[in-house]
């Protein structure tokens, strides 16, 4: 009997071992979660550039003479700092010289001959009234005052015209000067020479038409810059002028640049093989960082159109297609399935009007194939 029942205790033994290794190979293995939490924060609504965008001064000009000739004057390098009106570069102009002074000796001329006209002129009609008085009084004849009134008249129609012949004379000298003018390149603005494309005794020419060639001069302005980048055309139909933005260099790291828009193009661009996008620009808030900018440094804009301060918010990643998430229990070490209510979003943050409190943890690796609900899971950090 005793050992009847000692075979039936070690058939029952080894059922039950088999069942609970059964048991321990067929249960699912915990899934291996990343989890964050429900916090409360500012939530935004943006858009952003499609591609990289550029960052370009207020002023910039690219300068050549007006008629081709040889350098004779350079008094500036690259890197140089100009003030608006300064000599860049002025070609020979010899010629043009000796053509404004002896202009200019020609007006003088003409200003003395009309002058002396002019006096000529009053004496005759001085005369010529005296006449005409006298011959009242029949102390002169017909004939003289006739003689002395048309005197007066040619008289004054000489002053008519050495006068005429002065403007004209003023006339030359400024075209002579415009002339002179075209062989010198003056800084338009405050600004960086930006790069040179000649050197003394060389020879410049002006681009034909159609033709672009380099400028004899690039200046820019650095007192101040924007960033132009495009946007989708669905994104920005949103945006406004005067909207907050946040501007992103990669010259300086994660560092945001504050700033606002300042203009919205007129039209699409239409590119091809390209996202239709329309060029947003971008002006910075604060002056001192515009002194360490440069042009032409690649930048990315992001447009704020609505703010949500102190809101419950979970990780954008972590919301799955209809409004649900799922949230870590560590105590019971299981997941459950939650719906939630969305309001603004972003790429960071996404509002929740509902389903989750602050201090839950949310998965946020959610394309994990075994994630259901009551779904027994660990943090994947842990060892499994």
């Amino acid at each position: 009997m005793l050992r009847r029942l000692l075979r039936w205790f070690l058939v029952l033994a080894l059922l039950a071992g088999l069942g609970l290794a059964a048991w321990r190979f067929s249960r699912p293995e915990p899934v291996g979660v990343v989890v964050k939490p429900v916090t409360r924060g500012t939530v935004e609504r943006t858009v952003a550039n499609t591609r990289a965008g550029t960052v370009k001064a207020c002023r910039r000009a690219k300068l050549s003479p007006g008629i081709g000739g040889q350098i004779v004057r350079l008094p500036i390098r690259e890197g140089d700092t100009v003030k608006a009106g300064q000599l860049l570069l002025e070609l020979w102009n010899a010629d043009l010289v000796a053509q404004a002074q002896l202009a200019a000796k020609e007006m003088e001329t003409a200003r003395s001959r009309a002058q002396a006209a002019c006096i000529q002129a009053r004496l005759a009609r001085r005369d010529a009234e005296r006449l005409v008085a006298l011959k009242k009084s029949g102390s002169v004849s017909q004939e003289r005052t006739d003689q002395a009134v048309s005197q007066a008249e040619a008289g004054e129609a000489e002053c008519t015209a050495s006068r005429a012949a002065v403007r004209s004379a003023e006339a030359r000298v400024e075209v002579v000067h415009a002339n002179l003018e075209r062989t010198r390149l003056t800084a338009p603005f405050d600004g960086v020479v930006a790069e040179i494309n000649g050197e003394l005794f060389e020879y410049v020419t002006p681009s034909p038409v159609g033709i672009p060639t380099p400028p004899a001069v690039d200046l820019v302005d650095n007192a101040c810059f924007y960033v132009t980048a495009p946007i989708d055309e669905v994104d920005a139909a949103a945006i406004r002028v005067g909207m907050p933005a946040r501007i992103t260099m990669d010259a300086f790291g994660d560092r945001r640049f504050a700033g606002r828009v300042r203009r919205i193009a007129d039209y699409v661009l239409d590119v091809e093989k390209q996202a239709r996008t329309v060029d947003v620009e971008v002006a910075f808030d604060d002056p001192e960082d515009r002194g360490r900018l440069l042009a032409g440094y690649s930048a990315d804009i992001e447009v704020i159109l609505d703010t949500r301060p102190d809101v419950l918010r979970v990780p954008t990643e972590s919301v799955m297609d209809g409004g649900r998430v799922f949230v870590f229990d560590p105590a019971a070490r299981r997941l459950y399935g939650r719906a939630i209510t969305t309001g603004l979003a972003n790429w960071d943050h996404t509002e929740v009007n509902g389903g989750v409190s602050a201090g839950e943890q949310v998965v946020v690796n959610v394309d994990l194939p075994d994630l259901a609900d009551g779904a027994p899971a660990r943090l994947a950090e842990e060892a499994p």
